[in-house]
């Protein structure tokens, strides 16, 4: 490995790479706002300006050093780049002389020229590269006193981007990905000088299925999302990561929510699966999780005041038919610890092996970028614990029903629309017994509706397309998470009241998929109660499965997921970086 010396600090590289990707690689931040680890270089901000030389050399060739045999370092006279400057070995960098922070005081306050004082009213105020840099490295001091250049303000880039041209500060980051990774090269520089901002071409569109990571990669406030504008104030807001269920790629996320609602979707930097990006159908499919749930389980006919009612209702009615009049519905789009607590039901407390799965592979949605044909997030995951699993024949089950061959249909699926072939299946069984995150036609056909816990809501595993295991985690709070969501939470959710709109009065009775199973193996003579947490089920689960031996949620959390057949000794470790914000 090659090494260069950043103030001080030796910085070991391989490959080649820039003097600012080396720096980050090894802990030691630069500032900069055009410069990004996905895009090309285009050395417009000139923040990353740093000082840089080798080692002289004396007139014999050897390297010189001081009398306390210290490298005496022949330094550029002019400041470089540190975006556009290759590392090369045995480099020397400094990032904090006097002279590289005059300079970076002087581009602070020549981008503070003309941009507005937005931040009361701008979505970005709270992680803004250019408000954090103003405390950091300006001045607080401007000399000029002419009128600020006025230019566009609230121009429509598509039906999800709106751009401020006032507050732009020309880093040419939208510019670039939309050529470089959105393949749309819509967006320009127009009239170059002090007056500058960008602007789409006319009679263009930009309407990539990638187009609002744009939003992300804008250090500033010039560009912001129609669907978050003015929601909340970032500092009102909790942010957790998770993983997107929308296909199977499993796209790393950060989850902002305020008063228990999730109000955006981010992408989460994870270099084995999404890198820096996520599709924009990922970013904005949460409207189920914050309308139309069902919030408490109900048992049709029958009043249920409580979940263990509910329970009770399914484990009767499952001792009502025989296990071969019984057909077991799994998920791919549920966690592992769901399927395996789905087959051990089926399995060991029925003593069925009727168990199959509705399969979501779409052919118009994936593409060459991140997103995949298979709609479901834990396809691969759901087969490690159900091996043999079948996907669901519509037609054959619709038969077995008419002519009562199958009786009783249990649904782990609960994300299923209105517009499933199942409902109408379902209609036709004499007893159903449903999973459901929403109010839909299967939660009113159901005689058992299990208020189901969304992604979003519950603790589990999930593997990817590439067989690459993640840990998921809950953003939302309910009933049953409460009292593990901690630190998780936001401002409001742990300080409201009972009176407070935001209060854990609200809160639904919605539970884990895995948890509700276990009850209902319980109530069948089983020992489902003995799992406390997820974990517990994953320990047990990764006990008897090879592929999952030695994985822990620490250490799936520790790397960002593992693949899957891969030794823990050669997965990597990298480090997170922050697109709209100092790390």
């Amino acid at each position: 490995m090659a090494e260069i010396v950043i103030d001080g600090k030796k910085c070991t590289f391989e490959g080649n790479k820039t003097i600012i990707e080396v720096a980050f690689e090894n802990g030691i931040d630069l500032p900069h706002f055009c410069w990004h680890p996905e895009l090309s270089v285009a050395g417009n901000c000139r923040m990353c300006l740093i000082e840089m030389g080798n080692q002289k050399k004396n007139p014999d060739g050897t390297l010189a050093v001081d009398e306390n045999g210290n490298p005496v370092i022949a330094y550029m006279p002019k400041l470089q780049i540190a975006c556009g400057s290759k590392a090369t070995p045995g480099l020397y960098v400094r990032t904090n002389t006097p002279q590289v922070i005059k300079a970076r005081e002087a581009v602070m306050e020549f981008l503070l020229i003309n941009h507005p004082l937005d931040c009361p009213i701008c979505d970005e105020a709270g992680q803004c590269k250019l408000q954090n840099y103003t405390f950091k490295y300006s001045t607080g001091e401007c000399r000029f006193t002419e009128n600020k250049n006025p230019k566009p303000k609230r121009v429509s880039w598509s039906d999800k981007i709106m751009y401020d041209a006032q507050r732009c500060i020309s880093c040419s980051r939208c510019i670039r990905f939309a050529k470089e990774f959105a393949d749309q090269p819509v967006l320009s520089f127009i009239n170059r000088g002090d007056r500058v901002y960008v602007k789409m071409a006319t009679d263009c569109k930009f309407d990539s299925p990638y187009s609002m990571n744009i939003i992300d990669s804008c250090p500033v406030g010039a560009l912001t999302s129609k669907d978050f504008r003015f929601k909340s104030r970032v500092w009102d807001m909790a942010f957790n990561d998770s993983v997107c269920a929308g296909c199977s790629r499993g796209c790393n996320i950060k989850i902002g929510t305020r008063n228990n609602k999730i109000l955006r979707i981010e992408p989460r930097n994870n270099m084995n699966i999404n890198r820096y990006w996520m599709c924009d159908e990922g970013r904005l499919n949460y409207s189920l999780q914050n309308e139309n749930r069902l919030a408490d389980s109900k048992c049709k006919n029958v009043q249920v005041e409580k979940f263990d009612d509910a329970v009770a209702k399914a484990v009767q009615l499952l001792k009502n038919y025989k296990a071969k009049d019984i057909l077991f519905i799994a998920s791919p789009k549920a966690t592992i610890e769901s399927n395996y607590m789905l087959a051990k039901l089926a399995q060991k407390s029925i003593k069925t092996q009727n168990i199959v799965y509705i399969d979501y592979t779409d052919k118009n949605f994936g593409d060459e970028k991140l997103r995949t044909n298979d709609r479901a997030a834990n396809t691969n995951g759901m087969k490690i614990v159900l091996p043999n699993i079948k996907p669901l024949d519509f037609d054959d089950l619709k038969t077995k029903v008419q002519k009562k061959e199958i009786k009783l249909l249990y649904i782990l699926d609960s994300t299923l629309s209105n517009d499933s072939p199942i409902n109408e299946i379902a209609e036709n069984a004499e007893c159903v017994i449903a999973h459901c995150e929403n109010e839909s036609q299967l939660s009113k056909i159901a005689d058992v509706a299990f208020a189901s816990a969304s992604c979003y809501e519950e603790e589990g595993t999930l593997v990817n397309e590439a067989k690459r295991i993640q840990h998921l985690t809950p953003a939302i709070a309910n009933r049953e998470n409460i009292r593990t969501m901690g630190m998780k939470l936001g401002r409001f959710e742990q300080f409201g009241t009972e009176d407070d709109k935001w209060g854990r009065s609200n809160l639904s009775d919605n539970r884990s998929d895995w948890r509700i199973l276990a009850n209902i193996a319980s109530g069948l003579g089983s020992d489902g109660k003995k799992y406390l947490n997820a974990e517990d089920v994953f320990t047990e689960i990764a006990e008897i499965n090879p592929q999952l031996n030695n994985i822990s949620y620490q250490i799936l959390d520790e790397y960002q997921g593992l693949t899957l057949g891969n030794r823990i000794e050669n997965e990597k470790k990298y480090r997170i970086y922050k697109s709209n914000n100092v790390n």
